[in-house]
Parts: C-alpha cells; sequence; structure tokens
C-alpha cells in the first residue's frame, strides 16, 4: 500500500466507523474508482484497533463506572443502574457475535456489492429521517430494558448482513425508535460498538496469523494512528452536532452518496 493510500483508507475508517453514514459505501469508493486493490488483513487489524482505542478512551469514565458496577453488582452491592446498562451492552452483543460467527462467509461475499450498498445507503438513510423526524425521544440511556437491549442488538445484525446500513446509523435509528433521545441512542451505539469492534478485531488478529501475512508495519502503525485520530475527533464532534442540528445533515449526505453510488455504476 501506498502511502496516500493508507492515509486515506484509515481515515475514512476511523471517520464512518461511528457516524451514521456506512463504512461500507465509503470504503467501497477507492476500489471502484480509484482501482485500489483490498488493503488486507494486517491493515484491517491496525484499523480496528485504532478505532476501538478511540472509543474506549473517550467514554472511559462511562466504561470504569459500567464495569465496577458489573462485577459488584455479583456482591452485596446488587443491581445498580450502570450495573443493568453491562447486562443490556452483554445482550445486544450477543445477535452480532452469533451471527458474525455463523454466518461470516456470507457476510464476507457480499461485502462489496456496490448495489446493495447503495440501495442500503438510501432506504436506512430515509429511516434515520423518519426516527429523528417522529419519534418521541424522551428517554435516556438507564431507561432501556432487556427487550430494548435485544433489539438493537439485532439492528446491529442487519448492518452486517447488508453492508451500507451501516451499524451506527441502524442502531442510533432504533434507539430512537424506542424513544431515547439523540445522547442516549447514540452513546448507547458507540458504548454497544466496543465488545463487537474488539471482537472484528480478535477474528482479523486470528486470521492474520492463520495465514501467515507479511505484516508492513510502517502501514499498521500508521493506519492505527490515523484511525485512532480520526475515530476520537467523530465521536467528539458528532455528539455536538446531533445536538444542535439532529440528525438531518447525515441523512441529506446519504442520499446524496448513495444517489452518487447509483449514478455511478448505471454509467
Amino acid at each position: 500500500m501506498s502511502i496516500i493510500e493508507i492515509i486515506v483508507l484509515a481515515l475514512i475508517q476511523g471517520l464512518t466507523e461511528f457516524l451514521p453514514i456506512s463504512s461500507s459505501a465509503h470504503l467501497i469508493l477507492p476500489s471502484q474508482i480509484l482501482g485500489w486493490q483490498d488493503q488486507g488483513l494486517a491493515f484491517d487489524v491496525a484499523v480496528h484497533v485504532g478505532t476501538l482505542i478511540a472509543v474506549v478512551i473517550y467514554f472511559r469514565k462511562e466504561v470504569v463506572d459500567i464495569l465496577s458496577a458489573w462485577f459488584k453488582s455479583f456482591g452485596q452491592q446488587g443491581a445498580t443502574d450502570d450495573s443493568k446498562l453491562g447486562w443490556w451492552i452483554i445482550a445486544a452483543t450477543i445477535p452480532a457475535l452469533v451471527i458474525g460467527y455463523f454466518f461470516k462467509d456470507f457476510v464476507e461475499s457480499y461485502s462489496r456489492n456496490a448495489w446493495v450498498i447503495a440501495t442500503s445507503t438510501i432506504v436506512f438513510g430515509l429511516l434515520l429521517w423518519y426516527a429523528d423526524a417522529k419519534a418521541k425521544q424522551v428517554k435516556n440511556i438507564y431507561q432501556l430494558n432487556l427487550m430494548s437491549a435485544l433489539l438493537l442488538g439485532f439492528s446491529q445484525v442487519i448492518a452486517m448482513v447488508f453492508p451500507g446500513t451501516s451499524r451506527s446509523g441502524i442502531t442510533i435509528t432504533v434507539g430512537l425508535l424506542l424513544g431515547l433521545n439523540k445522547q442516549s441512542a447514540a452513546r448507547f451505539s458507540f458504548l454497544m460498538s466496543i465488545p463487537v469492534i474488539a471482537a472484528a478485531g480478535s477474528y482479523y488478529t486470528y486470521k492474520l496469523f492463520s495465514a501467515g501475512e507479511a505484516i508492513d508495519w510502517q502501514a499498521i502503525l500508521l493506519g492505527a494512528g490515523l484511525s485512532f485520530v480520526s475515530a476520537y475527533a467523530c465521536i467528539y464532534f458528532f455528539l455536538k452536532i446531533i445536538e444542535r442540528m439532529g440528525m438531518m445533515p447525515f441523512v441529506i449526505y446519504r442520499l446524496l452518496l448513495g444517489a452518487g453510488l447509483i449514478l455511478f455504476l448505471s454509467l
């Protein structure tokens, strides 16, 4: 990989991992338009590690509070709001891990289908608009329950099966439809991304060492660093933007991106 490819792909991964605009739609553009080859397993590991570190550091207080309360809930302290939130994150993670494990070959075989990505980008962008415009948005993150967590978990599966959906986009959409306010929907989406990204990174790491692939350490370090910086900045500014403008800027962007992809594929 050239330095330009490393920089562009790492920044795309970091920015689009948490924005509701679909990382699949953006990662396919360089290969379709510029003819770039697949970045390889080692680079996938690097950018996943970078985004994982970014979300853990940004939400470090919440992560520590949730983990501490979850472990203490097995003792005399009993259940608290934070320990319940820990259980809801676990419940939301299970569907993605199960589907990801048993259907990973199917998911990977369709992950580069440009027509599916373009269509999903538009359809789920419109669904995000509907949720933002019509949902009540009155609940906070501690008002989730087991059923809500499972629904959010299964929404992640939709993003896995239909590339272009956007994991963060569909989970925020479902969160809004369940009555969560924008900040709570986004925060729970980011928190539940931690075990999913960690699992994906572990899987890619296993595949990397199993394949005995040569490692370009320059690409690894640069990719991880850039994806970390861009992902951290993305989370920070996203939470600021949605408080002021809601989801509409991202809806418009998705519609334009999907239409652009369809136009390009039709030429």
